[in-house]
């Protein structure tokens, strides 16, 4: 519900000019919090009750900040059909299904790199401290671009900036594929990837609020929380069933040709005329 509640907010109440810097800031803080959340279970070595407390403290703070905001919502839609939900989540996949395939390709890449590539370091005989060393370079990269991304997606044509992402990011993956047997190298190439497609979950909702009155904003968020998990379930498996059926470096090449094709789409849409 915070998610949501977040992205809608703001997606509606930010200038289109500021609009992918504020959403940076917003993917920004969610993975820092994403990352440094684990590491509160190390609070429980001096109370068992002490990762309880920070997190309630932590909730607190955020309870009270919520009563220095402006009490505003999205405005209605005054089509007939402002009240079928459906009917919303059809306009806004006509006009906005690309921009919500960014959510979807992210929740499939983030999940698939954190589950399936300690089953690839399995398969490769890579030690587990290794392991650890690796996998968050993709993280580490998308935290340290996810600002400047969104800046760029401001100030350049937002779909190039994020067609060049995803080239970028999918070049970073075949490298990997390429240069498997180094590890320093594959993590080299996660946190170039992590750098340029590490933000697609932020330009996505950028990208959707461009193509959509603010009246549908609510259902195009929806439809991203959405898509994100679905990708977030159907990543691990995909590529877990590729590695079973192919090779191990299956695992690569699958994130490079779910990037590649996504790039190719961007480059073949022509945005259609933004409805009011």
């Amino acid at each position: 519900m915070l998610h949501f509640a977040t992205q809608t907010w703001i997606t509606d109440f930010s200038p289109p000019d500021r609009r992918g810097r504020n959403l940076s800031l917003y993917g920004l803080s969610f993975g820092l919090g994403f990352s440094a959340g684990p590491l509160l279970a190390s609070l429980a070595s001096w109370h068992e009750w002490l990762p309880f407390y920070v997190s309630s403290l932590f909730s607190l703070v955020s309870w009270c900040a919520i009563f220095f905001l402006q009490n505003e919502q999205p405005k209605e839609w005054a089509q007939s059909d402002s009240t079928n939900v459906a009917q919303r989540l059809l306009h806004v996949w006509k006009y906005a299904w690309v921009a919500l395939l960014l959510p979807l390709t992210y929740g499939f890449l983030e999940a698939t790199i954190h589950t399936i590539f300690p089953v690839y370091a399995l398969r490769e005989h890579i030690g587990l401290d290794q392991v650890a060393l690796v996998l968050p370079a993709f993280s580490f990269g998308g935290i340290a671009f996810q600002l400047p991304l969104g800046v760029l997606s401001d100030r350049f044509p937002r779909k190039q900036v994020i067609a060049a992402a995803l080239f970028i990011g999918s070049a970073s993956f075949f490298s990997a594929y390429l240069f498997h047997h180094s590890l320093i190298g594959i993590a080299i190439c996660f946190f170039i990837a992590g750098m340029f497609v590490g933000s697609l979950f932020s330009l996505g909702i950028a990208y959707m609020a461009d193509l959509l009155p603010k009246q549908l904003l609510p259902a195009g968020n929806l439809l991203c929380g959405m898509l994100y998990s679905i990708g977030s379930m159907i990543g691990p498996f995909v590529t877990g069933l590729a590695i079973q059926i192919g090779t191990n470096q299956s695992f690569f090449f699958m994130m490079f040709t779910l990037l590649f094709l996504l790039f190719l789409i961007m480059l073949q849409k022509q945005q259609k005329k933004r409805i009011n």
